[in-house]
């Protein structure tokens, strides 16, 4: 899901509101999400948390664990013949803001130190400083962990800005110390936590920390404005910030749930001068009331469902059963690791042996603090060194994607149907050219399944492969998970990391034999499938049906797999919902 956006008429006025808040305690919030490009607007947006919140510390994208947490000074240990330790970035951002530029890039094992050192204690609160992800990703590519941007209470979203959208604010420095010494003194009423709540489950967001977070937003926002109370536009404006761009699930007819208007009585006559009575005043217990109010959970409700990003609803009318987390956006192999290339890794304690090669600064480390334990060293040398203080270089490697189209052209499945999916498929191998994934494309129809692209690079090939596919004749399902699960193993033996994706509605009528028969097809097609999910084979099922089909999701549930039913989408929905599903499968 991407963080929310608002028009450009109000969102330097919106991001300036939100930077305040920010200012206040970014340790309370637990920081910020922040979706931009590198450039002015961004800059701008720096400038101004910079000039609000002290320290802000800027963390490195290769920093390793020795600057982040901070360790033994080598050179000041060796000089001094004692252990001479340094703060790290972490420590220095006590009380500010850690930021972090290209977040989406960072290691997990980086982004699991910082949310470590962030709830050092996890009983008290708030934390010790807070996080700014800068995330620079594009739509197609892996953006921050869904278990980081959880922990971020804004999630903000600047290229929608220009660079002559000004961020403004009306508060200054005065009001900012003010609200940092009284937020935390106000409450919230049962009602307005019963509207955060339900709004939370009404939007899919199972997570404690979203209505938490909000609730102190709501505060932050009522200390701004030098109020002794919180009142139900901050709530409404927290929920919009925190709530509505977490939002997994679209509410189930929302516009019919508030009661239908009641038609308007016909207007009275005027009343005659001559008929007036004195009024009793017991009558005007009897007058009408004036127009109820709804309650506030409703009023929540509804603008934290028009605070939703354009993208984000359409993203949830595709896929009702929602797409959980902020998860990575960027299809990504399996990760293995080696002794001789790759990307950089901590290094682990070991003996040079097949290749590894010592890594001399972790040795140092590991040596320096046990020397006052050891026997002195002879012959002039300075340190005792023992094998258990040997470090070596350690690596890890990303391997190649393969993604392995299994298309169903049966007569079953409708020409109009099989055309959208020919185009979503299109579009999927636009977005894995550039990531220079591998493809793979296989049909099965009238009693057979073949490979009608073998797994490529190419492009043109894949697009010329999909335009020549005919359609009609038996679905032989068995036959196409056979060979879909052939392609992956041999995939997997090679090193790369096989992706299935299935185009179908499921209902096998011809067996492996290429015989006819529903139920002698349907046998087969479940042992494949059980075959399938045996290999943990990462999968995703997309419903080719008029209408979503039980049975297609009994298939992907015995396979293991994701299931997303496409009833009446278009080519770019569908290949935007397909993407972020298969980028989510894995991390």
């Amino acid at each position: 899901m991407n963080p929310i956006h608002r028009s450009e008429s109000q969102a330097g006025s919106e991001l300036g509101w939100a930077l305040a808040a920010l200012a206040v305690s970014p340790m309370a919030l637990g920081g910020a999400w922040v979706r931009a490009d590198h450039g002015p607007v961004r800059d701008q947006w720096l400038a101004f948390l910079k000039d609000k919140v002290t320290p802000c510390v800027r963390v490195p994208f290769n920093v390793d664990d020795e600057r982040l947490l901070g360790g033994l000074d080598l050179s000041a240990s060796l000089t001094q013949g004692t252990s001479v330790w340094h703060p790290g970035l972490l420590a220095q951002a006590e009380q500010g803001v850690v930021i972090l530029p290209m977040a989406e890039r960072l290691d997990a094992s980086v982004l699991a130190r910082i949310l470590q050192a962030q709830e050092r204690d996890a009983e008290s609160l708030p934390a010790r400083f807070g996080v700014v992800a800068l995330d620079e990703s594009l739509e197609d590519e892996k953006t921050l962990p869904a278990s980081f941007a959880e922990r971020l209470g804004l999630w903000l979203d600047l290229r929608q800005l220009s660079p002559h959208d000004e961020i403004f604010t009306d508060f200054d420095a005065a009001d900012i110390a003010h609200a940092r010494a009284h937020w935390a003194q106000l409450t919230l009423s049962d009602a307005q936590w019963l509207a955060i709540c339900q709004t939370a489950q009404a939007l899919g967001v199972d997570s404690l920390r979203a209505p938490q977070m909000t609730s102190r937003l709501a505060r932050i926002l009522a200390a701004l404005q030098a109020r002794s109370s919180v009142e139900d536009h901050d709530v409404v404006r927290a929920i919009q910030w925190v709530i509505s761009p977490r939002a997994t699930v679209l509410p189930q007819n929302p516009s019919q749930e508030a009661a239908p208007p009641e038609p308007a009585p016909p207007e009275p006559l005027p009343p005659d001068p001559q008929d007036a009575l004195p009024q009793d005043p017991g009558d005007s217990k009897n007058a009408a009331s004036p127009t109820e109010m709804p309650p506030l959970e409703d009023v929540v409700l509804a603008a934290a469902i028009a605070a939703l990003p354009d993208r984000l609803l359409d993203r949830l009318t595709l896929n009702p059963q929602g797409l959980r987390g902020a998860g990575s956006q960027g299809v990504r192999g399996a990760q293995r690791h080696s002794v001789h290339r790759g990307r950089p890794l901590p290094p682990r304690p070991g003996r040079p042996h097949q290749g590894a090669r010592l890594h001399v600064l972790a040795t140092l480390r590991s040596a320096i603090p046990r020397q006052k334990l050891r026997t002195p060293p002879q012959h002039g040398a300075v340190l005792a060194l023992r094998p258990d203080d040997f470090h070596c270089h350690h690596y890890a490697q990303q391997s190649a994607t393969c993604l392995i189209f299994a298309v169903d052209a049966s007569g079953s499945a409708a020409v109009q149907r099989l055309a959208e999916a020919k185009g979503a498929v299109e579009l999927l191998l636009n977005q894995s050219y550039a990531r220079r994934d591998w493809v793979c494309v296989l049909a099965f129809r009238a009693g057979q399944a073949q490979v009608l692209l073998p797994p490529t690079r190419s492009l043109v090939r894949a697009k010329r492969a999909l335009s020549g596919l005919p359609a009609g004749g038996g679905t032989p399902l068995a036959s196409g998970l056979k060979l879909a699960l052939e392609v992956a193993t041999q995939q997997a033996r090679q090193g790369v990391t096989p992706l299935l994706v299935v185009l179908s509605d499921g209902r096998a009528n011809v067996n492996l034999q290429g015989m006819g028969g529903r139920e002698e097809a349907q046998k087969d097609a479940h042992a494949l499938a059980q075959a399938c999910a045996q290999q943990r084979l990462t999968s995703l099922w997309l419903d080719t049906s008029m209408q979503p089909d039980p049975l297609a999701k009994q298939w992907a549930n015995l396979m293991q797999a994701r299931y997303l039913p496409m009833p009446y989408a278009q080519s770019e929905r569908m290949a935007d919902a397909m993407r972020h599903v298969v980028s989510g499968m894995r991390s």
